[in-house]
């Protein structure tokens, strides 16, 4: 059950943004849960030029298998030209949440992550 799941990490631009892409993932089942961290700083190279920039921090866990269609549905609703999207792997968890986030997920249930869109 452990290498099923994933954290994706994303970045905003804002808070209110960033809560409006979390409920659209989770409302889609294509997330089980997304904590927002506010207040980060990115320092990053884009364009040849070093940026800084206030962000707020997306950790979006989800399973594995629906990597592919939730990075389709955050490029379609994300601001940036080239958002943040690493996955990283679950190595561990209380068996009591890792069994919340399989039954909150699609496939518990049968239903599709895209079928309330």
């Amino acid at each position: 059950m452990l290498s099923t799941f994933v954290i994706v990490l994303t970045t905003m631009p804002a808070e209110d943004a960033a809560a409006a892409l979390a409920r659209t993932l989770v409302e889609e089942r294509l997330a089980a849960c997304v904590n927002i961290i506010g207040g980060v700083t990115s320092v990053y190279r884009w364009q040849g030029e070093v940026q800084q920039d206030r962000e707020c921090q997306l950790l979006i866990k989800t399973r594995e298998d629906l990597v592919e269609p939730l990075s389709e549905r955050l490029r379609a609703l994300h601001p940036y030209e080239v958002p943040e999207f690493l996955v990283l792997p679950v190595a561990g968890g209380s068996n009591a949440y890792l069994a919340w986030l399989a039954e909150s997920l699609p496939g518990a249930d049968g239903r599709s992550p895209t079928a309330d869109r």
